[in-house]
């Protein structure tokens, strides 16, 4: 099948204003996606969402246009957090759902995310059918004007995801006693992810709630971790959370300022959800990513770790197909099936703070669940077009050497970008000299191949 031109592994993204991210390709997706989504006679409709970043004003009405000029209406709910709008996708029993947000990046950046009814992001398939649809004769889907769909705002929406956010929290349960920094990156749970944690009784010192359009992800949330560590010990919280800029993802620290990655996250969750009888199929799903520490430690509690490709929806895909309902990234993704089809950052801090109020200790104490190896990310840019570094030999030969020096106590996994041109570089083993050298020594392969 022929590969994607658009679409990447979490959506289309890229620099806003400019192709593919600017208004015309936008207008495209929404009346490809719109007509390949319109099955029967009813009346149609899709939910937009976006985050805060001013390319929001630019790429909202682009593809609201689409989506109208093919016969669908259009239910805008404004910046809310991506698991929001598949959640009120779900809700609304809409035909398709769009997230407008380039996640963590930048405000220069910008994204779309497509959710079919149920939720869930789109299978490469459907991908590759919306982008065929992109390049047909626009006669050939527009409607006549007597059928045009029409736009309308969702007042309450917000009011209905806190709502169901707090109803994933442990029934008689409060945060009462709990002083919690929560940094929403100046993104799209802004006013959501602090109004949760109060409800719930906590003491809230919100940071990063005053987006502007230019400020989403700049030197705060959980791509900028030095933020929360410094403003945990400056209030004495309990605890901090950080979010990223479409909130579905999270970071946590103690409260000595020490991070806590999604790998620690699923670990705890795993072995408090295993106390309860909560969890199902016998394990956890995570990515190629995630820490062999983590995969040691369920072993140890006679659970399994299940890998994917790295990407959210290959982890939901997995869990569904095999009878899993905790899952999730090392960078934070954590999807819980009860609950949620996407990562959610709002419901997997309910679930860590659930867990740090059971264990009735400090979370320096309770979050640090197993001891990670010692793990080495580089990333090597190539030229846009170029043939891909991976396929070379000497780039596989000094791969192969890396693996024979690790003696299978430790694992080189390499892969490429789905959303920039990078190779991606991840070498873990028990010692942090010995992968430093294995992961230098293939990035310099690559360099030298793809100057």
């Amino acid at each position: 099948m022929a590969n994607r031109k658009y679409f990447g592994t979490d959506g289309i993204r890229g620099q806003a204003n400019q192709a593919p991210m600017d208004a015309e390709t936008a207008m495209k997706v929404g009346r490809a996606a719109g007509f390949l989504f319109k099955k029967g006679t009813h009346r149609h409709r899709v939910v937009i969402g976006k985050d805060t970043r001013i390319s929001g004003y630019l790429i909202e009405p682009a593809l609201t246009a689409g989506f109208i000029s093919v016969g669908i209406d259009v239910v805008l709910v404004g910046p809310m957090p991506t698991p929001a709008v598949a959640m009120t996708t779900r809700s609304l029993r809409a035909d398709l759902g769009v997230m407008i947000s380039a996640s963590h990046n930048t405000f220069e950046d910008n994204g779309i995310k497509l959710f079919d009814p149920n939720g869930l992001k789109l299978s490469d398939e459907v991908e590759r059918s919306i982008e065929a649809l992109m390049h047909e004769d626009p006669e050939n889907m527009t409607v006549p004007p007597q059928k045009l769909g029409r736009a309308k705002r969702l007042d309450d929406a917000a009011g209905r995801y806190v709502e169901f956010v707090k109803y994933t929290f442990p029934k008689k349960r409060r945060l009462d006693g709990l002083r919690i920094v929560i940094d929403c990156a100046n993104g799209a749970a802004y006013r959501l992810a602090p109004a949760i944690l109060w409800e719930l009784g906590a003491e809230v010192i919100p940071i990063s709630v005053e987006p502007n359009g230019f400020n989403i992800n700049k030197e705060c949330g959980s791509t900028y971790p030095d933020l929360i560590r410094e403003k945990v010990k400056e209030h004495r919280a309990d605890i901090g959370i950080a979010l990223d800029g479409d909130a579905d993802r999270l970071i946590v620290c103690d409260e000595k300022g020490q991070l806590v990655d999604g790998d620690q996250i699923m670990a705890l969750i795993a072995k408090y959800w295993q106390s309860k009888n909560l969890l199902q199929g016998g394990g956890i799903v995570a990515t190629q990513m995630s820490n062999l520490g983590l995969e040691y430690f369920l072993k140890s509690s006679n659970l399994k770790l299940e890998r994917t490709k790295v990407g959210d929806r290959y982890v939901v895909e997995a869990m569904r197909n095999k009878g899993y309902n905790l899952g999730g990234e090392q960078s934070g993704h954590i999807i819980f099936n009860d609950y949620t089809t996407t990562g959610d950052g709002c419901v997997a801090a309910l679930q860590v703070l659930a867990a740090l109020i059971a264990s009735g200790k400090p979370a320096s104490e309770t979050l640090h669940v197993f001891t990670p190896f010692p793990q080495v990310l580089k990333n090597v840019r190539f030229a846009k077009g170029a043939k891909d570094p991976l396929s070379n030999k000497k780039v596989q030969q000094v791969i192969k050497e890396g693996e024979k020096t690790l003696g299978g106590k430790g694992r080189v996994f390499i892969r490429k970008s789905g959303t920039e041109p990078l190779i991606r570089i991840m070498v873990e083993g028990e010692s942090q000299k010995i992968i430093r050298k294995i992961a230098g020594d293939i990035a310099s392969e690559i360099e030298a191949i793809t100057k």
